[in-house]
């Protein structure tokens, strides 16, 4: 552990270490002589030493109840490995609860002295309090490395299996994770069996994460009547469980690996329903959890949405359709957890249940329950959520009376379900009724006549323009002519070294990349490099341009600094002689990339040194560049409104095609 007078802190950490926001901490730096001295960082994100914060803080009265935990995280973060900070705060916790220590070999000496130290504060401050709040800053310092499943989404995962599982004598029942992570699942498993005996099985092949769920679960499983074990290891290549028959089994598996074992697994036997696919990794999870239930067991496992319909996996879903093994599909709300954008599947499975089955599989739209609305995917409505996944369980429940499936669900019946494709996308089958598409239409009616408005509005600024003047009076220089003048410095993309983008961002810093395919497939950024070294950096206020036909723009770059592949290049103006938005504005008219257009082998690329800009003084320049703006304006309005009319009319078609006009009018 680097010594306290070692640790950097920031201004955000300062105002949680004395709970305020981050002004009043600037504001105690300006005002404060004794504040103490900047030791690193920038200038717009300094950092100061953690010991003499403290001290400061100390002196001046504005250390908060809670400032001992959070003086503790900064220590943890220094140690600078994400392991050995997981595998200190496990360690700690344990000790916090009163276990003896132990050594391990993974911990330095350094480690071990703050593990010992954050025990004494959790023995004092409460064991279970501190041990969260330290696990919660770790997970929120690796968010990007670490997925973890929602609370929410843990806890209705928990309750479904938990209704539709057939153990209901108060005998013990065990509940499985075989991909459990920090413990989420089964967490929220032993919350959701307070009335009955457990017990709670994990497994996880990253060792810090294996740590912090076994003393997170201890803590879970303080009543005698619940007991926890968690053990490291690969469940699909070296399950540590194997053979162990479970009531219940929880999972959100790791999506779209290709490196799972198909080749060491290929005559596995929990394939009963067939070798999953190399492509298909979750649905190797999916039989795992099978080969670990019990008769009558029941699996709920998170999926993406692709694996309801890919093509490489039909057989699998057939095999499991005619086996009666798999219950229902439960389409989620965008923003249920990552990937957010996306509307993932919850699968519920039960085991040797084909006598049973009756013929029909149950599907669940339940992205409009749990929605908030809006456009963009947040975070979903869970109380109307529960209560619409609770109504539909109530209705499929054997063992309650018979109800109707509420709206957006359905009953679909193998014969609708086996065909070439064995798509099992709820919204393919649930349609969705006039309650809940009325209001829909009459959002998008409304954002329709808003975008009007606003479209009325700048096509009138920009029909108001007096465009009679004699152009031709005005000198142009080029890009090249400009660089050579001093006014912009121009920059070439380049491509990154092999291995060297990642899909993920990495833990920490990390800059995203964004290429020509980014821009044709208007995806924003794909990637990421772990670091900005070498590569070509646009930063908020440079000109970025397209050089390439296809995909050819301009445009002033905003939001974080973003590295470029080839093709694409950074203009910086010098503001005393440019301004950015009117040489985007000149830049990008087409008639200016087709002059500066060359053809080389099979691609159209623009030499960008070659496009033009008009030669105006800068006062001139802002007010080009105003009506530049306007414009760019009016195409993104016209670019929303093409997009929610087309919208409009297939929602609209659907509903005539299926009689929805009332009758006589």
């Amino acid at each position: 552990m680097p010594s306290a007078q070692a640790v950097p802190v920031t201004l955000a950490e300062i105002a949680r270490i004395a709970g305020v926001g981050r002004a009043a901490v600037s504001n105690w730096r300006r005002r404060h002589d004794t504040f103490p001295d900047r030791i690193g960082g920038t200038d717009a994100s300094p950092q100061f030493s953690l010991a003499e914060v403290e001290q400061w803080l100390r002196s001046n009265s504005k250390l908060k109840d809670t400032g001992g935990r959070e003086l503790l995280w900064p220590r943890f973060e220094a140690l600078g490995s994400r392991d050995e900070a997981g595998l200190a705060i496990a360690e700690a916790g344990r000790r916090m609860r009163g276990e003896r220590a132990r050594v391990d070999p993974l911990l330095s000496p350094d480690a071990q002295e703050l593990i010992a130290e954050a025990a004494r504060l959790g023995r004092r401050e409460g064991p279970k309090e501190t041990f969260g709040f330290l696990l919660q800053r770790w997970l929120d310092a690796h968010v990007r490395q670490i997925s973890t499943t929602p609370p929410a989404l843990a806890a209705l995962m928990a309750e479904i299996a938990l209704r539709m599982g057939t153990n209901r004598s108060g005998n013990r029942v065990t509940i499985l994770d075989p991909a459990c992570g920090t413990g989420h699942l089964l967490a929220a498993a032993a919350d959701a069996s307070r009335s009955r005996p457990v017990e709670l099985l994990g497994c996880e092949h990253d060792l810090a994460l294996a740590a912090l769920a076994a003393a997170r679960l201890a803590s879970a499983s303080e009543p005698d009547d619940i007991t926890a074990e968690i053990r490291a290891g690969n469940s699909l290549l070296a399950d540590p469980f194997s053979g162990v028959t479970a009531d219940v089994v929880l999972c959100n598996p790791p999506f779209n690996e290709r490196d799972w074992g198909y080749e060491e697994l290929a005559t596995d036997p929990r394939w009963a329903h067939g070798l999953p696919p190399r492509t298909e990794p979750e649905l190797a999870w999916v039989q795992h959890a099978l080969a670990h239930l019990g008769p009558g067991g029941t699996a709920v496992v998170l999926m993406p949405p692709a694996v309801a319909s890919r093509k490489a996996g039909r057989r699998i879903r057939g095999s499991l359709l005619r086996s009666g093994t798999l219950r229902a599909v439960i389409a989620l709300p965008p923003g249920s957890a990552q990937p957010h954008s996306v509307s993932l599947h919850l699968w519920v499975l039960r085991a040797g249940n084909a006598a049973n089955g009756t013929g029909d599989v149950t599907l669940v739209d339940a992205a409009r329950a749990g929605r908030t609305g809006g456009r963009e995917a947040g975070a979903p409505d869970w109380e109307a959520l529960g209560e619409f996944v609770r109504s539909v369980l109530d209705a499929v429940d054997p063992e309650l009376s018979a109800a109707a499936l509420p709206s957006g669900a359905a009953r679909v019946s193998l014969i609708d379900l086996l065909d070439d494709e064995v798509d099992l996308t709820p919204g393919r089958y649930v349609a969705s009724t006039d309650q809940e598409a009325q209001p829909e239409l009459a959002d998008s009616w409304q954002e329709f006549t808003v975008l009007l408005t606003d479209l009325r509005q700048t096509g009138k600024v920009l029909a108001g323009l007096d465009l009679t003047g004699e152009g031709a009076r005005h000198a142009v220089s080029t890009v090249g002519d400009l660089a050579r003048a001093g006014a912009l410095t121009l920059r070439g993309g380049q491509q990154p070294p092999d291995g060297a983008v990642q899909k993920e961002p990495p833990a920490a810093g990390g800059v995203p990349v964004l290429t020509v395919p980014d821009l044709l497939m208007d995806t924003g950024p794909s990637g990421w490099l772990a670091t900005a070294d070498a590569a070509v950096v646009a930063e908020p206020g440079d000109v970025v341009v397209a050089g390439v036909a296809r995909a050819f723009s301009a445009w002033v770059h905003q939001g974080q600094p973003t590295a470029l592949g080839p093709q694409l290049y950074a203009l910086r103006v010098v503001p005393d002689m440019l301004d950015a938005h009117f040489l985007a504005g000149c830049l990008r008219a087409p008639a200016n990339g087709r002059q500066a257009g060359t053809h080389a082998s099979s691609s159209s690329r623009v030499d960008v040194r070659r496009l033009q800009v008009l030669q105006l003084p800068l006062e001139d320049q802002r007010r080009y560049s105003e009506a530049f703006r306007t414009v760019k304006e009016f195409h993104s309005l016209i670019s929303r409104l093409d997009g929610l009319g087309t919208g409009l009319v297939n929602n609209l078609s659907d509903r005539l095609v299926t009689g929805r006009l009332p009758a006589g009018r």
